[in-house]
């Protein structure tokens, strides 16, 4: 079978990192810059960063109303970090006139676990997940995945259609949800070698295709 085309937006974050787990978990995957880019891909992930950055760099680059417009008609998409913000519906604390791309029901929090110095790696519980669950590479609990937080935010609200995924073991604050095809997470699943969570989003993009 032929591997699913899957871009990473190429505007700022961790871009070689998440082209590198695409391919770990078996699809193609490609740098994207440019509107025209857009329309060879069964799925798009939308990295870590700053989303006010991520958000005018859309503008600047006329990517932001043809992404809402995919992502609107059904563009499977999966957000980490700054992309989880760029999906949400509503932001409890945006800047001035801060625009996202919208398609998952739900209110997150910018920079809600604290600035950068307060980056941590705790431990996620899973639960969901289409794809099945596997010991982790130190034989530890299956359901548990060991994340990475910098700058993160959560979920406050989720709407009805929207299935929590992960939460934060230390805090129980949702860091992990998916709206059919459409998943995002608080923290970066790029930055570790588990690739449950890129492994999932590649069979959500299969299963859209």
């Amino acid at each position: 079978m032929t591997a699913r085309v899957i871009g990473v937006l190429a505007l700022q974050g961790d871009v070689p990192e998440h082209l590198r787990a695409l391919e770990d978990a078996g699809a193609r995957a490609l740098p994207v810059r440019r509107p025209e880019e857009l329309h060879q891909l069964d799925g798009l992930v939308i990295p870590g960063g700053e989303s006010t950055t991520l958000w005018r760099l859309s503008v600047a680059f006329d990517m932001l109303d043809p992404l809402r417009k995919l992502i609107a008609s059904g563009l499977p998409a999966f957000g980490s970090c700054a992309g989880m913000i760029m999906l949400a519906d509503r932001l409890a604390d945006g800047a001035a006139g801060q625009l996202t791309y919208g398609g998952i029901d739900m209110t997150v929090r910018r920079n809600a676990f604290g600035r950068q110095v307060d980056s941590f790696e705790s431990d996620i519980t899973l639960s969901n997940l289409a794809a099945a669950p596997r010991a982790g590479l130190d034989g530890s609990d299956a359901t548990a995945l060991r994340a990475v937080f910098i700058r993160a935010p959560w979920v406050e609200e989720n709407g009805e259609n929207v299935a929590v995924l992960g939460t934060e073991q230390r805090t129980g604050r949702i860091v992990a949800v998916r709206q059919g095809q459409l998943l995002a997470t608080a923290f970066h699943p790029e930055l570790t070698p588990d690739r449950r969570i890129h492994e999932l989003f590649v069979d959500i993009v299969k299963d859209n295709t």
